[in-house]
Order: structure tokens, then C-alpha cells, then sequence
């Protein structure tokens, strides 16, 4: 069995790897990993293993937490369990198996979902902004590459002539995140002072799997580019679920109390994020 040991080192996502080579037994003797598992370790305790029931394939990560937390993530239907560190092998197993059904009723969903087409940054493809479809027209300049909206429903995206597929991604890409940047310091703000919380710092950048998150101990909010597509008041609901858990780490009935309270309407919009 091989092993990677990860090593983080300052505040950068730089990480230097260093392979060993253990028994499944003295694994289970000394790391509490479930003997049988296939898995790979970090010096930050964070333990993953793959765990098969079946044709189904679940991803396990031991960490010092103490709730089990499944999850069912796009486009593909991956399975996630984070459970306990010290959480028996029997346990876990025993939890994946009584949530087969679960799963297999989340990855169907998942599949149902219209099939996003791939775009290819050319005129008259759909590309949508807060909610809103807009018809690209890509117009070639020698001036500044930007992006104007027309109230026709447009999409004005300039570039520099004879660009490619990716030059073209960037400029649209990078005027999304800007935008994005412009409309969140007002639901900060104005959450801050309704929820009784602050946020030292908030940033944005691609996720594959999340919306946002939330580091507790930094007070910092990393939100999902993806965002910048969604009807605002998606925006607004991921702003407020991360800020809640400057209140409660947890996602436990004190969690989605907090949210009620202050978001009644969450449940209908996080369909419409997801849908």
C-alpha cells in the first residue's frame, strides 16, 4: 500500500509530497485506518479512504469532527462521507449502506439535469448573467477587451482579432469576476449588522463542488464564481448560509434555525441555485 503524506508550508497552496510504503495492518495499528481501505493520509490528520459498497463508490475522509456529513456532488454524482477520526470501520459502513437509497436518489437528479452544453465563446451562444440569458456577440477590437450588455439582450464581448476559444474565456471570465466583487459588499454589509456578525475578508474563485465557504477561525468567505450566473438572490443566500456559521460551525437544526429566521424563503431559493 502506498501512502502520500502532504506537508503544507506558510499560507500558499504549495505542498511537498513524500511516499512510504505500509502493511494494511500496521495502518490500522497506528492510524486508525479501517484495514481493507484503499487511502492516502495528510500530515494534517485529515485521513481519506474509498469504501465500496457495491457498484457504488463512496469517499471517505476522517477528520477531527464530530458529526457524519454526506454529500452528493455534480456533474458526476461522487460521493463524499466525512466522518469522525476515530469512528469505527462498523460504523461507518453500517451509516453508507442504511444511505444507498438516499444516494442513488440524489445521483439520478443529478443525471436528470439538462447536459450543459460546452461553450465556445462564439456569436449567438447563450451565456447568462445574474440570472439572465444573454446572446454573445464577439466584436473584434485593438482597444480594450471588454464586455458591455445592451438592453436587447446582447452580450458584447470585445477581443483582440483572431483570438482563441481561451483568450476569449478569459476577458469574459474576468469581467464576471469583477462583477461579482461589485455586488457583494452590500449583502455583507447589510447582513453583518442583521445577523450581529463581521467578515474580516471575503474573496472569489472557481469551486467545482461548492457555492461558497466559510473558515471560522479567519472570518473569511470564499464565494463560487459561478454565482455571477444565478438570480441574485441566490448570491444573497450563499452570503448568509456562510455567515451563519460564524455562528454555528454545523449544519445541526441550530444552523438551519438561524436560517429560517433570517432567510424564510431559503428553501425555494437553494432549488432554484441547484436547479
Amino acid at each position: 500500500m502506498v501512502i502520500n503524506v502532504q506537508e503544507k508550508r506558510g499560507y500558499g497552496l504549495s505542498l511537498n509530497y513524500r511516499h512510504f510504503e505500509a502493511t494494511a495492518v500496521e495502518l490500522a495499528e497506528n492510524m486508525l485506518i479501517p484495514v481493507g481501505f484503499s487511502c492516502w493520509v495528510r500530515r494534517e490528520v485529515i485521513i481519506m479512504a474509498k469504501l465500496m459498497i457495491g457498484d457504488l463508490e463512496i469517499e471517505v475522509i476522517r477528520k477531527k469532527i464530530k458529526h457524519i456529513y454526506l454529500s452528493v456532488h455534480p456533474p458526476t454524482g461522487s460521493v463524499r462521507m466525512t466522518v469522525p477520526a476515530r469512528m469505527a470501520q462498523e460504523t461507518i459502513l453500517f451509516f453508507a449502506r442504511s444511505k444507498v437509497d438516499w444516494i442513488r436518489k440524489q445521483q439520478a437528479k443529478i443525471q436528470a439535469r439538462p447536459v450543459q452544453p460546452v461553450l465556445e465563446y462564439v456569436n449567438g451562444e447563450n451565456h447568462l448573467y445574474f440570472g439572465k440569458p444573454y446572446v454573445l456577440k464577439v466584436i473584434e477590437t485593438n482597444g480594450r477587451q471588454r464586455v458591455e450588455l445592451s438592453a436587447d439582450g446582447v452580450m458584447n464581448l470585445y477581443v483582440r482579432p483572431n483570438s482563441t476559444k481561451d483568450e476569449r474565456q478569459k476577458v469574459l471570465q474576468e469581467w464576471y469576476r469583477w462583477q461579482l466583487k461589485a455586488a457583494i459588499p452590500p449583502y455583507i454589509e447589510k447582513w453583518e449588522k442583521e445577523i450581529g456578525v463581521s467578515v474580516q475578508e471575503w474573496n472569489v474563485r472557481q469551486m467545482k463542488t461548492k457555492w461558497g465557504s466559510c473558515n471560522i477561525q479567519a472570518r473569511r468567505i470564499w464565494l463560487s464564481l459561478e454565482l455571477v450566473k444565478k438570480n441574485p438572490c441566490c448570491l444573497e443566500y450563499i452570503i448568509v448560509h456562510e455567515m451563519i456559521h460564524l455562528l454555528e460551525r454545523y449544519h445541526n437544526a441550530r444552523f438551519y434555525g438561524y436560517l429560517t429566521k433570517y432567510l424564510p424563503d431559503w428553501p425555494e431559493i437553494r432549488k432554484e441555485l441547484n436547479s
